[in-house]
């Protein structure tokens, strides 16, 4: 699985909304979807690709905990949270080093260069069982 990441003001910018950085223009925005439409298409013909998925924005979140054994919902954004996961690809393929060859290749996504100081991906093996758990 490859991860992406992200933050409620990285959220904002691309809407176009005051940050404190410069927002994403629409160029920016059209440049980084292109970007995404073309790495997930190379991804389907290489017959890679399982599933993909972009996120909401956190302030759609909500997070499910529990005090004193009853369940307590809060809704998001949360202010000590900066990053959140922005979106996933699981990748079937030869072997964990392929799947970093193809989570560098987001490396190559348009955006603003404030975005792109700080991007990053992480790629992680799906436990298939309970055994793959142990260290």
């Amino acid at each position: 699985m490859i991860l992406t990441y992200g933050s409620q003001q990285d959220y904002d910018g691309m809407a176009g909304q005051a940050t404190g950085e410069p927002a994403w223009s629409a160029e920016d925005f059209a440049a980084m979807g292109a970007f995404m439409d073309s790495f997930n298409k190379d991804l389907e013909e290489s017959g890679e690709l399982v599933e993909t998925r972009a996120l909401a924005a956190p302030v759609h979140t909500r997070r499910l905990g529990s005090k004193d054994g009853a369940p307590v919902v809060t809704d998001g954004p949360y202010a000590e949270t900066q990053e959140v996961l922005a979106g996933y690809w699981i990748v079937e393929c030869d072997s964990f080093d392929r799947a970093t060859e193809i989570a560098a290749r987001l490396g190559d996504c348009p955006a603003p260069p404030h975005v792109t100081a700080t991007a990053y991906a992480d790629i992680r093996p799906i436990a298939e069982s309970r055994a793959e758990l142990e260290l």
